[in-house]
């Protein structure tokens, strides 16, 4: 089907705009209660539910939780099986690493342990970007036999870890459990190929471990996705799409760039993502405007933190209709319920506004509405063939 879609995707300049509530999926905290989304004051997006469709959309199938990499490459109509992104290889490319052929890049975490090991905060109290600069700068530019190590500051607590020589692979475990009150796993090959990678990782933690000590918050790390650089065809390739990634998270910043976005630099928050769209409007016609404090506050268990960044997201859609978009997709890439403090598998709701549209007639914005929508439940990746189609985009099948 996609080698059908493909060949029937034709170019103009009729735009879309992709908004990503990143973790937007919630649950209630009562068993009679309302979701984040649906405590939230949205009129903006209630009012644009007049003409849109809307569903729920599924990353990955029943039952499975995705990741943010997974998540976003079905929004951006791939399937994330076919294509499998590691962690780490998103973290050096959000912050545009060179990474070559063979390199194993990994996403590093400063940690909190305590005097017996256990970690005891996986987020060494959210330290500041500049504290992870300084960090990171004491690990980096180690030689583990024949293999060069460097360490790069990412954003806050996260850093990423590149591993250059040959004989490397990504076949090897994290050293994250993604719990507290433990200590960190060793890093494990998962395959015999593997076995130089883990024993480099391995040499590579305790030396860290050592020049680490004494620095309080963080005196420790957690080692997560080893990955090689993959190759995943464009969006320009597939699509025909001049795409452009509007983030503030070095994380997505990757994914974007993994998939051919250009990418705009130095968007602090969520008005100077709004500015710097009306600046490169004439420029594309694929955008991309991603807010990640919807998961943060999720993941943080802050059900009326992840409320409010809901409605700060819904008092910039004005500015995005103001530049009268073709097509306006709304929804998220995964779900992160306060509830549970943590990504879930549940379905996460959608709205697709547009000229060539049935609306669904719903009134608010919110999971159980949308459930009731035209789409009822699709793939992620089908959603950017909706967004397409509704542009002009696709060509008619057969005669």
């Amino acid at each position: 089907m996609d080698t059908v879609f493909e060949a029937l995707v034709r170019e103009n300049d009729k735009k879309i705009v992709l908004l990503v509530m990143d973790g937007l999926g919630g649950l209630s905290l009562t068993p009679d209660g309302k979701t984040e989304l649906e405590t939230a004051m949205t009129p903006n997006l209630d009012r644009l539910l007049a003409r849109s469709e809307c569903g729920l959309h599924l990353p990955l199938g029943i039952g499975i939780t995705p990741g943010s990499a997974p998540g976003h490459l079905g929004l951006f109509g791939y399937d994330p099986f076919k294509y499998p992104i590691g962690r780490g290889v998103v973290a050096a490319t959000g912050i545009g690493f060179p990474l070559k052929a063979g390199d194993v890049a990994v996403r590093l975490n400063f940690a909190t342990a305590d005097e017996k090991g256990n970690i005891i905060d996986r987020r060494a109290g959210r330290i500041p970007t500049e504290k992870c600069a300084e960090l990171s700068k004491l690990l980096d530019g180690m030689k583990i036999e024949d293999i060069e190590v460097f360490v790069r500051p990412v954003k806050d607590y996260r850093a990423c870890v590149i591993f250059r020589g040959p004989g490397l692979s990504d076949e090897v475990a994290d050293t994250d459990t993604q719990k507290t009150e433990v200590p960190p796993l060793d890093p494990e090959p998962l395959s015999t190929k593997a076995t130089k990678t883990a024993r480099i990782a391995k040499a590579f933690v305790s030396e860290a471990l050592q020049r680490l000590k004494d620095k309080k918050p963080a005196n420790a790390i957690l080692l997560r996705g080893f990955a090689e650089l993959p190759h995943i065809p464009s969006l320009k390739e597939r699509f025909k799409l001049k795409p452009v990634a509007l983030a503030v998270y070095p994380d997505y910043k990757g994914v974007s760039r993994l998939v051919g976005m250009d990418v705009i630099e130095d968007l602090p928050e969520l008005s100077a993502q709004l500015k710097a769209l009306s600046q490169v409007w004439g420029q594309y016609n694929f955008f991309f405007i991603h807010h990640k404090y919807t998961d943060s506050k999720g993941e943080d268990g802050d059900f009326k933190a992840k409320v409010a960044e809901i409605e700060k997201v819904d008092s910039a859609i004005p500015a995005i209709l103001d530049l009268k978009p073709d097509v306006l997709l709304v929804t998220g890439d995964h779900s992160t319920p306060a509830l549970l403090k943590a990504h879930s598998c549940h379905p996460i709701p959608f709205l697709i506004a547009a000229q060539a549209v049935r609306p669904s007639g719903l009134s608010k914005f919110s999971e159980r509405e949308c459930l009731r929508g035209a789409w009822n439940m699709i793939r992620s990746q089908e959603l950017i063939r909706l967004a397409m189609a509704y542009a002009d985009k696709v060509q008619k099948f057969g005669a």
